[in-house]
């Protein structure tokens, strides 16, 4: 048998039993609770890295490349002046929700799993806050980038359009790895070797990077969202985004589940040496 083969088989046999889509929905909830928080502190945060300034500047051209569909522009730059007004004790308060996606994807992961614990709640909230201190790392130099691909946008044509997709793909990518790395080995306790965390979060990193550049696609589409919500678009929008979280959540579960499945053939082959 290959090893994709393997790898595949060793997926099917951790979701026998268990419904995907259910378990998905449940991490979708949580993190709609801690989405905006999560963003909000982002922005924050990184403006002690550099500046309000360079983040409002920065922000700003993230806006110019979000697809006008229900005013996603306007959604950025309310999101990017959030993180630039939070006060300290907005800040604090915003941690409480933003910590319940620990909670959802310690709990959502375990269900993959037959070891039981107390408290899981908590410990999934607790191991989750120390990623606010990586959040301005990764947030920055993805910001970064925002500039290049806004000119590309601007120059427009066939090269120019690729090589800003490729940035966009390698840049989320790049600033999903670390977080998800955290999030298969401290947030969900998850019990597998370095080679395999690497490999997975990678892997994992790559295809919801792949989901977001789809969603921006998505969004630039000619699409009546509201048509089938009586016309209200904001229903429409808010709807999309979250059949969009949900798909992106299927792509995480399934990341960790082949992750633990690449985990346990390379203990077997090394076993088997």
């Amino acid at each position: 048998m290959s090893t994709a083969a393997e790898l595949v088989a060793g997926v099917r046999r951790r979701l026998d039993g268990r419904d995907l889509a259910l378990i998905a929905a449940g991490l979708t909830f949580y993190a709609g609770i801690a989405v905006v928080p999560v963003l909000v502190l982002a922005f924050a945060l990184t403006t002690l890295l550099t500046s309000p300034d360079r983040v409002a500047e920065l922000g700003g051209r993230l806006a110019e490349l979000v697809p006008a569909a229900v005013g996603a522009p306007d959604a950025v730059e309310r999101l990017v002046g959030a993180g630039l007004e939070l006060s300290l004790v907005g800040g604090l308060l915003a941690v409480v929700p933003m910590s319940f996606y620990g909670e959802g994807l310690r709990r959502a992961l375990l269900r993959f799993s037959s070891r039981r614990e107390g408290l899981t709640g908590w410990k999934g909230r607790l191991a989750a806050l120390p990623v606010l201190l990586l959040a301005p790392l990764l947030l920055y130099p993805l910001l970064l980038t925002v500039p290049v691909m806004a000119d590309l946008a601007e120059t427009g044509g066939f090269g120019p359009t690729v090589g800003r997709i490729a940035i966009g793909f390698y840049a989320v990518m790049a600033a999903l790895t670390p977080a998800l790395a955290w999030g298969f080995r401290v947030v969900a306790a998850g019990r597998v070797r370095w080679p395999a965390l690497v490999v997975g979060a990678l892997f994992t990193a790559a295809c919801v990077s792949g989901f977001l550049q789809g969603f921006v696609l998505f969004l630039a589409l000619p699409l009546d969202l509201g048509a089938p919500f009586g016309g209200l678009d904001v229903v429409g929008g808010v709807v999309a985004l979250g059949l969009w979280l949900f798909a992106l959540h299927v792509v995480v579960v399934v990341g960790w589940l082949a992750t633990q499945s690449l985990d346990e053939l390379l203990e077997r082959r090394s076993a088997a040496r």
